[in-house]
């Protein structure tokens, strides 16, 4: 089961409380972009095996928007972070790169 912190209101709560929102940090095209771009932006994920960054929303909670880090391989968490965020923080990376020295960085 996975249990994620709500940074907002501070509830721990399991994947049934939540709703999945998907890859974090996707930089947005519009209108002026090209067909590539575009097509890129609605359908390339990226699906990694090992450390990923999400969106997450407290359904059954306070409703908000938030963003974790987690790895897809073990679920587990190293923390979550305001939706606001261009980037995952400093402190969380620097968790990330002591529990998995082979992790590359944030891109």
């Amino acid at each position: 089961m996975l249990i994620l912190e709500c940074p907002y209101c501070g509830v721990k709560a399991c994947e049934t409380e939540l709703s999945p929102g998907y890859e974090a940090h996707l930089k947005r095209f519009g209108p002026g972009s090209t067909d590539a771009e575009f097509e890129d932006y609605m359908f390339a994920r990226k699906n990694p095996k090992g450390v990923h960054f999400e969106r997450w929303r407290h359904t059954y909670g306070c409703g908000k928007w938030f963003l974790a880090a987690r790895d897809t391989n073990t679920l587990e968490v190293f923390g979550t972070y305001p939706a606001q965020s261009s980037a995952p923080p400093e402190d969380l990376q620097a968790k990330i790169k002591a529990k998995r020295p082979d992790w590359k960085g944030y891109k």
